[in-house]
């Protein structure tokens, strides 16, 4: 099933178009952009080796001249150092003002290629090839790119939309165990803050833990009801001033743990996932939501194959220090995206420190109780 979801914005709208076997076509939608010839594709060895020949033989067969940027997969890669080395291969084969660079790969290479891109010559055309459930969901649209420094997540970044999102659902089969379920987290997101549609039809699975046991119906419906979530949100509050920030739902303690944790030991849907269930009880003690419907949320993400608690060894006083940090903190106070009912979140600094601490403490692994 091939569908187009269009993201609609003053400076720059553009397509997210969804459809097996379109990684094959990349170059063919690509050509009806009016992009310069040089494109620079931006991956990681493995994504590469999967994916890089097609990618690129669809682009020279649509008479772009290609060259590739390999960087190393993770998390704690997406830093200057990785940027530099963009740049240094996008000045050593020319780019120009019309040229492009190319994300081939999950949310980490989407946004440091985006912030590149949004940097070299002050900005220059970009296109998004998600290949994880996580970057087809969120990532890779919106504009929002960037890296990390040592002291939090993203606090390095600019917004720059891409001229197009290409999403091809095959790529999925190929995609690990542990990063479909990273991407569910994305997905369960979109079902509290926006689609309490999408929340029930993931109930009605019997499965989310792994990509095999979902149906090729669902995964359709994901896709499309997360894309265009997504975009009606990003169209309406394309740089966060408002109602852009409940896409944050779940990061505010998510990013905290990500951090703390050195990004080694949780990756970012995982984290997502534990910040929801912290959010959902947030919520829960200060009398916003029901109990029925936390617990709901919470079986969902347990159906996803994903951690409902803390990691071990983290400290709380750490987490709400850290949260201190978080790009979402104004005049000093703790911005949290709460829900009030399946599909429906509220934004509130009115979080008081003794509920999260109570409400962490809850959440830690005991020896009775090990982490999931």
């Amino acid at each position: 099933m091939a569908s187009i979801i269009n993201v609609n914005l003053p400076q720059q709208s553009y397509e997210i178009a969804i459809a097996p076997s379109s990684l094959d076509k990349l170059g063919e939608q690509m050509t009806g952009l009016e992009l310069g010839k040089k494109v620079l594709l931006v991956s990681n060895p493995t994504i590469l080796k999967h994916f890089g020949e097609r990618a690129i033989a669809s682009l020279k067969a649509a008479g772009f001249e290609v060259t590739t940027c390999i960087l190393p997969a993770g998390e704690r890669y997406k830093t200057l150092n990785s940027v530099q080395k963009i740049y240094d291969t996008a000045l050593e084969n020319r780019l120009e003002r019309s040229s492009t660079m190319v994300a081939l790969g999950g949310g980490v290479i989407g946004d440091m290629t985006g912030f590149a891109a949004a940097t070299w010559l002050r900005g220059i055309n970009f296109v998004q090839v998600p290949t994880t459930l996580l970057s087809m969901v969120d990532a890779a649209i919106g504009g929002k790119t960037g890296v990390n420094h040592p002291q939090g997540k993203n606090l390095i970044g600019a917004f720059h939309q891409p001229r197009l999102v290409l999403i091809d659902p095959e790529v999925l089969k190929t995609l690990p165990m542990r990063e479909f379920r990273a991407g569910m987290a994305e997905v369960i997101k979109y079902g509290v803050i926006w689609d309490a549609k999408l929340f029930t039809e993931m109930e009605q699975s019997k499965r989310l833990d792994q990509h095999r046991y979902v149906k090729a119906e669902l995964i359709d419906s994901i896709l499309t009801h997360s894309c265009q979530a997504k975009a009606e949100v990003v169209s309406k509050d394309e740089r966060e001033a408002g109602l852009r920030a409940i896409l944050n739902y779940g990061h505010t303690i998510g990013h905290a743990v990500e951090s703390l944790t050195g990004y080694r030991v949780v990756n970012h849907g995982e984290a997502v996932a534990i910040g929801m269930v912290a959010a959902g009880q947030i919520a829960v003690e200060l009398e916003m939501w029901q109990k029925t419907e936390s617990d709901r949320q919470d079986a969902l993400i347990k159906k996803a194959g994903l951690p409902t608690q803390l990691p071990e060894g983290l400290n709380i006083e750490e987490i709400i220090e850290t949260l201190q940090t978080d790009k979402k903190v104004k005049d000093g106070k703790v911005r949290f995206v709460l829900p009030t009912e399946i599909g429906v979140v509220t934004v509130t600094d009115q979080v008081p420190s003794d509920v999260i601490r109570e409400v962490l403490v809850k959440m830690q692994p005991t020896p009775s109780n090990p982490p999931d």
